[in-house]
């Protein structure tokens, strides 16, 4: 049997696989190794019970995950699984990689990640041969939902925003200075409170202003994470996350001014992962 983890900072999607027979799925707490030390890790596995019954029989493990881009934390996801799962070898990535697996399988392509942060490599079908450079949300996560955020707060705080939607913004978030600022700078997770403010950004897509936002920030995306891949003309652009997901319309409008291919959009990769897996 093989286990498939996708894990994100907030929640993480588990499938046992037996053959290509879906055994098991279910959602556990997320973990992000940069943030998240190893007995608190082993703490949020061992709490879920459903895996239980099939430990013994679990040969193999692919962990795809967020923050697991250094050997260091690999390493240490590595060591905690083993301790649990005594008879399965395990294999630990990054969640760039379930992207790869999830929108191309063993085709060559560029796949993008545009959810909470923002994120892109060149899959040659087989490994990534490049990728960019991952800032952050601080500096960085263009076209993502916390950069969209952002471009909100900026916009209604500076008057920027028309009279209509900003009232409307100011209602339904609780947008005030003294909130804003305690989310922001005195309070953990930050890039997920920005980003959930880009619902408000899809809610009201149709208003030229938003669709004016969006599409800027979904055109710093693609100059920054898409263009600088020199093959990008040539080959499908996939997307996994929220983001590209609820405004797939407009990232296509955006993508084909820039005379790209849009491929495979996904909200999240475990299904394609459990395609993947059935046949690797």
């Amino acid at each position: 049997m093989k286990l498939i983890i996708d894990c994100g900072s907030t929640k993480a999607d588990w499938v046992i696989l037996n053959g290509e027979e879906v055994v098991l799925k279910f959602q556990t707490e997320g973990f992000n190794p940069n943030y998240t030390d190893k007995n608190t890790i082993l703490s949020i596995i061992l709490d879920n019970t459903s895996y239980k019954t099939y430990i013994q029989e679990i040969t193999e493990i692919y962990f795809y995950g967020t923050g697991c881009g250094n050997q260091d934390n690999c390493s240490l996801i590595e060591n905690v699984f083993k301790s649990i799962f005594l008879n399965a070898n395990i294999i630990v990535t990054h969640d760039l990689m379930a992207a790869c697996h999830a929108l191309f399988g063993d085709k060559e392509g560029i796949a993008c990640i545009l959810g909470t942060g923002s994120h892109s490599c060149h899959y040659d079908g087989n490994e990534i041969i490049d990728k960019a450079v991952s800032l952050g949300y601080i500096i960085g996560d263009e076209g993502s939902g916390n950069h969209i955020g952002k471009q909100l707060l900026r916009d209604y705080f500076y008057k920027k925003m028309p009279d209509v939607l900003s009232e409307k913004f100011e209602k339904e978030y609780d947008i005030n200075i003294i909130s804003v600022i305690d989310n922001i700078y005195h309070k953990n997770q930050v890039s997920k409170y920005l980003a959930s403010l880009s619902r408000f950004a899809y809610e009201n897509n149709e208003h030229d202003y938003m669709k004016a936002i969006c599409s800027k920030c979904f055109d710093e995306f693609i100059e920054y994470f898409i263009l600088k891949y020199e093959t990008s003309k040539d080959l499908e652009i996939g997307f996994v996350g929220s983001i590209a997901y609820y405004f797939q319309d407009l990232l296509c409008e955006r993508l084909e001014n820039h005379k790209l291919r849009l491929g495979k959009v996904i909200k999240s990769p475990i299904e394609g992962l459990i395609e993947y897996h059935s046949h690797h």
